[in-house]
């Protein structure tokens, strides 16, 4: 049977979705999610549950791993670092969390798009732009939509539309000249 959320309660909910999207990098937990909805926690994983069909934790989860992928296809960095940028702490449960969900290993995912032969990203260069912003995401915050990225070149998202991806499609003239403005 499923449960009926209130109608009251679901931009609430998609105010938690928006707060993991933008602060997925960050340690979060249910606690701080539940503030978010002002509601308890215990209610918060019941409708979340209902109304994505995914816990607020599972969903924290996928969207790490999907931003994982868009690094691991497009950005010249370790497995080690893009673990770390995208807010797992240990390198073991990022890697089990991954093979679980994507199917494969991280390595043997960047392997295989390696192969295709698409041009990386210097991670270097993704520091010194400031678009690998290990605090969390950078910019004013109200790009927290799926796929949104600043004019800094700052990446969020699950890596379909803007970003670092658009980035690469950049002529080396233009990767190596800095932005106006930026």
């Amino acid at each position: 049977m499923r449960r009926e959320v209130p109608l009251e309660l679901l931009p609430r909910l998609r105010r938690v979705r928006d707060h993991i999207d933008r602060h997925y990098r960050e340690p979060l937990d249910l606690d701080e999610l539940a503030r978010v909805a002002a509601v308890s926690k215990f209610h918060l994983v019941r409708c979340f549950e209902a109304t994505y069909d995914e816990t607020p934790i599972r969903y924290l989860t996928r969207r790490r791993i999907e931003r994982a992928q868009d690094l691991l296809r497009n950005a010249n960095l370790t497995v080690t670092e893009i673990c770390m940028m995208v807010g797992f702490a240990s390198l073991g449960s990022f890697s089990a969390r991954f093979s679980q969900l994507v199917g494969e290993t991280p390595t043997a995912y960047r392997d295989r798009w390696a192969a295709r032969g698409a041009p990386h990203v210097p991670g270097c260069f993704l520091f010194m732009r400031g678009s690998m912003d290990l605090r969390g995401t950078a910019g004013d915050g109200s790009a927290g939509s799926r796929g949104a990225a600043d004019d800094g070149g700052t990446v969020s998202g699950n890596g379909t539309g803007g970003g670092i991806a658009a980035q690469s499609r950049r002529s080396p003239a233009q990767a190596a000249s800095p932005r106006l403005g930026s």
